[in-house]
């Protein structure tokens, strides 16, 4: 279809304050930050969608969807933009990016129910901002925090950095309204719980646009003890020492809002100051008094009992400094791009998963030994490492963390460094039957392992696309690896 029809399709369902065709945004708009260095050296080669448009109302969504549903158009639900797997990468000649930016109204703040109601392109720290004004938190806090937004965190089921305690946005989405790509508007009434059926709420949480587009969103929210908050730090012989203390904390039922262990080559950048060549562990408790002294006992239990590991406690308050200003802005992001840029590296690339106890040390040495022995650029690397960060009764996850020098075109970037290395990563994931996807989600880049990751499990999740969205006009690639103009039976 040509685009300037498209655009006046558009056109006849919101007014041009509504549609940009700006270049510059729409190249913007045509990748997330997976491919952040070739973005910044203008050499992306995906095609660049024909609009970004701001629906302010559900109903505009829906008459989006059901228009670009009728014609054939890709649709790419956006808000946010922090979003690090590519799912926000265009694929196809004829996209509209539909952003969430004038969905922006905080709803309601329920203080009695203890639940807040928004739209999608609320900022998650303007919601936090407003909430600590009352003495209540959102309870989720990914570094993204300044600039993620609700429609976004919960298509990804993102995680944030209290999650040990609070849980991931999955347990905090109380109900949620979203739009098929008919048109069909469905809304998930908010209640404590219900057995009703399956738990509809999951065909939406988690979707990554891929199904239908999130527009409004209640979740929990919870008292807010900023006073009480308790930092340890300790420095520890290897990373199996700490996820040893980790499981002893976690299994003896307490609930450190962080509890984290670094390995030595992560370690070396973000605790430079103290790390001394050496792995850290750390913890925060938070919550009332009682809650917070009884985690603080339970956290020194575990240390005393796995003290062989343990070389020496580092001082509290620089643990508290550090986390303090772990969270990055929109100014941090344009940094990063600059530096890129400036220094033809790459800092920071992650490859998130999960497994269970017993699993996770031996699933890091495999991946350790793998990616020196295997990555042919492995004289490039700068740092290789890893942490984990969220633990659950039975288990943790491991984020897998590389640095890099850049010594090839721009645009192989990704294809030179990025994707040997995490296929290593899931290849070694799925072998020992953990999750190679632990909180930023399948995007378009590790779709070729979704049939894998779910094994006969992806039979339901394929026909859940094969139910909602038949013509596979939603957020083309993403979760679902799809040829060219495949379409999903019912």
């Amino acid at each position: 279809m040509d685009r300037n029809i498209i655009l006046k399709l558009v056109s006849e369902i919101l007014p041009a304050s509504q549609i940009n065709t700006a270049a510059d945004e729409l190249y913007d708009a045509a990748a997330d930050r997976y491919k952040k260095y070739a973005k910044a050296r203008k050499v992306l080669d995906v095609p660049i969608p024909v609009a970004i448009v701001y629906p302010r109302t559900t109903e505009e969504v829906a008459r989006l969807l059901s228009m670009c549903n009728a014609q054939g158009i890709n649709v790419i639900p956006r808000s946010g933009k922090t979003a690090t797997e590519g799912g926000l990468e265009n694929w196809k000649e004829n996209t509209l990016v539909v952003d969430a930016r004038d969905l922006n109204q905080i709803i309601k703040i329920d203080e009695y129910n203890m639940q807040a109601t928004v739209q999608a392109g609320v900022v998650l720290q303007h919601l936090e901002n407003e909430l600590n004004k009352r003495g209540l938190t959102t309870g989720h806090s990914p570094q993204s925090k300044p600039v993620a937004k609700y429609g976004g965190l919960v298509s990804t089921r993102s995680i944030g950095q209290f999650s040990t305690l609070y849980g991931g946005i999955e347990d905090m989405v109380v109900g949620l309204e979203c739009v098929f790509p008919d048109g069909h508007v469905s809304r998930i009434k908010n209640v404590p719980r219900r057995s009703g059926g399956p738990d509809i709420r999951h065909i939406a949480i988690g979707n990554e646009g891929s199904l239908c587009y999130i527009t409004e969103v209640t979740v929990k929210i919870y008292r807010y003890f900023p006073d009480n908050h308790t930092f340890f730090g300790y420095l520890v012989k290897d990373v199996a020492s700490g996820i040893k203390v980790l499981r002893e904390v976690m299994v003896n039922g307490y609930r450190p809002s962080v509890a984290r262990v670094y390995s030595e080559e992560d370690a070396r950048q973000h605790f430079y100051h103290f790390h001394k060549g050496e792995c850290v562990l750390l913890f925060m408790a938070e919550g009332n008094k009682g809650i917070v002294q009884a985690t603080c006992a339970g956290i020194e239990e575990a240390v005393e009992k796995f003290k062989d590991g343990i070389i020496e406690q580092v001082d509290s308050n620089l643990i508290a400094t550090w986390f303090k200003n772990l969270n990055w802005s929109q100014q941090d992001i344009d940094d990063e791009f600059q530096g890129m840029i400036d220094n033809d590296s790459h800092a920071g690339f992650t490859t998130e998963v999960s497994a269970d106890w017993e699993t996770i040390p031996t699933l890091y040495d495999n991946v350790m030994k793998r990616v020196r022995a295997e990555f042919p650029r492995a004289h490039d690397l700068t740092m290789l490492g890893g942490h984990s960060s969220h633990s659950y009764i039975n288990g943790t996850n491991m984020y897998f963390v590389y640095n890099y020098a850049i010594n090839c075109a721009p645009e192989d970037e990704m294809r030179a460094y990025h994707h040997p290395i995490q296929r290593i990563i899931v290849e070694e994931t799925l072998n020992l039957g953990g999750s190679m996807c632990h909180h930023h989600g399948i995007g378009k880049y590790r779709n070729e392992w979704t049939r894998e990751e779910h094994g006969s499990a992806y039979y339901m999740l394929e026909k859940l696309k094969g139910a909602f969205d038949p013509n596979g006009i939603m957020n083309f690639g993403a979760i679902f690896y799809q040829e060219e103009g495949a379409r999903f039976q019912k």
